[in-house]
């Protein structure tokens, strides 16, 4: 598989958003173009790089990879914890209390601790990723994080010989999450990785998005990105990461096992009970694109799954 890609540009160097979306404007300033390279969206320490993207994981820089516009992707989410539909979020997000948010990390660590935000985050040198994001109803996205790498994280805490998972907790909280005081799915909401996949470089603590803070209905003020992965595996609001020895019992995957593999790889060979998985809709279009294998990514993560069989291991 060929997959195009150029050296990484920092966000900050990017056409601003608004300028992005809004075409007639754009072509109205072209000639400003020195103009535009020097505007950007203003963020938070937690939301902005600090320094030069990491090309691994940035798009190849294709014609169809068009960024989703910001109000997309803060409008149209699936976030549980808020409620069911894809606008319940953004509409109730606004109890989520991000201030102060502690992080316990712990289990098979040499160094196990409880993290105030800002000590969790100040350590590691963020960087802007462009990310291409596949649901498992089958839309997606296009868009650019920041974050610093789970790797850098789990380095600092040093994971001990028997560990094997890495596990995520969403906050626990039906006063700030109102669709926690439904019985939807049991709370917490709990995700993992294998310990190579959450080693991957591709594999993001994400802080931002589009040069800003990330929004409660994003997921603030932490969230893990798997850009290979289906949606669900990115647990948002996280409040603890635990090593593990032994496969954790996942929420989507306790609930509805033959819908929610634990892998949860973008495979469009595999099917969903209910609709193909070969295809998707990129939000902001209508027409519908073929789905990649991996989301992608297949160079950086196919190598970690060789021998396993992905239909069976979904």
């Amino acid at each position: 598989m060929l997959i195009r890609r150029t050296a990484g540009i920092p966000f900050s160097e990017i056409t601003p958003e608004a300028l992005y979306t809004d075409r007639r404007t754009f072509v109205g300033i072209a000639a400003g173009a020195g103009l535009l390279a020097a505007a950007g969206i203003a963020g938070s320490t937690l939301g902005r790089g600090r320094g030069a993207m990491n090309a691994i994981g940035d798009l190849g820089g294709a014609p169809e990879d068009k960024l989703t516009p910001y109000d997309d992707v803060t409008t149209y989410n699936n976030f549980y914890e808020f409620g069911t539909s894809k606008a319940d979020p953004s509409r109730h997000a606004g109890s989520l209390r991000t201030h102060p948010w502690t992080v316990r990390v712990d289990g098979e660590v040499a160094r196990p601790a409880d993290y105030a935000l800002e000590d969790l985050v100040k350590p590691h040198k963020l960087v802007d990723r462009t990310y291409r994001m596949r649901c498992v109803e089958g839309w997606s996205m296009v868009i650019p994080w920041q974050g610093f790498p789970l790797a850098d994280l789990l380095k600092r805490v040093e994971p001990t010989g028997k560990a094997r998972f890495v596990e995520f907790t969403t906050l626990n909280d039906p006063r700030q999450m109102p669709g926690q005081r439904m019985n939807v799915l049991p709370w917490p909401y709990v995700e993992a990785l294998r310990l190579d996949e959450a080693l991957n470089p591709l594999t993001l603590m994400a802080t931002g998005l589009y040069g800003k803070s990330l929004l409660g209905q994003n997921g603030a003020p932490l969230r893990v990105v798997i850009p290979w992965k289906y949606g669900f595996k990115g647990a948002k609001s996280i409040v603890r990461i635990r090593l593990t020895e032994k496969a954790p019992r996942t929420t989507w995957n306790v609930v509805a096992p033959s819908e929610y593999g634990f892998y949860g790889n973008v495979n469009p060979a595999v099917d969903h009970p209910r609709w193909s998985q070969a295809t998707e809709r990129r939000i902001g279009e209508w027409r519908r694109r073929a789905t990649l294998p991996f989301n992608g990514y297949a160079d950086e993560v196919a190598s970690m799954y060789a021998g396993l069989d992905l239909r069976k291991n979904f």
